[in-house]
């Protein structure tokens, strides 16, 4: 009844994430997170100098929640990330966790709803579009590539998807 008084589809949203594979299996991804209605929030000076940017201050907590992932989940490493005006791309890492905790592996979607969650709480309401991007990096080729990405995209800002 409520789909039919929204109008058709509105209440179905596509899965993102590959069927059947484990999030939280040992391994490299991509990930891309949004500013919702791709509002420039993240940098102090869109417009200027595009190769350095300088962080807002909403930047730069996230700036400081990405170097505090790995103390939130051991087995987590960030291996490389860019902060854009709109979204940040980070390549996560995770692996076996030989701290002798017992602990759960944490899917890469725990890991994202806990560092939006964590932003959110800082500094003070959301600022995030729903979901995330992923990529599973399959190889080191596919790892390089991404990397060279990451540190490309700064200087590409004006022919980026992202950019409004």
């Amino acid at each position: 009844m409520l789909r039919k008084v929204l109008g058709g589809n509105d209440m179905s949203r596509k899965n993102l994430r590959l069927a059947g594979y484990d999030y939280s299996a040992v391994g490299c991804y991509f990930v891309t997170m949004c500013v919702r209605d791709k509002r420039k929030l993240l940098w102090s000076n869109v417009g200027a100098n595009y190769v350095r940017p300088d962080l807002s201050d909403i930047g730069k907590v996230i700036d400081g929640e990405i170097q505090h992932l790995h103390a939130v989940y051991s087995c987590v490493s960030v291996d490389k990330y860019v902060i854009m005006p709109n979204h940040l791309h980070f390549i996560i890492s995770i692996t076996d966790d030989v701290s002798g905790r017992t602990q759960f592996a944490p899917t890469i979607g725990r890991i994202v709803k806990q560092f939006k969650g964590v932003v959110t709480k800082k500094i003070g309401y959301s600022i995030w579009q729903k979901s995330y991007h992923d990529h599973i990096i399959r190889n080191e080729t596919d790892y390089q590539r991404i990397w060279q990405y990451i540190d490309n995209n700064p200087a590409s800002w004006q022919e980026d998807c992202y950019y409004v």
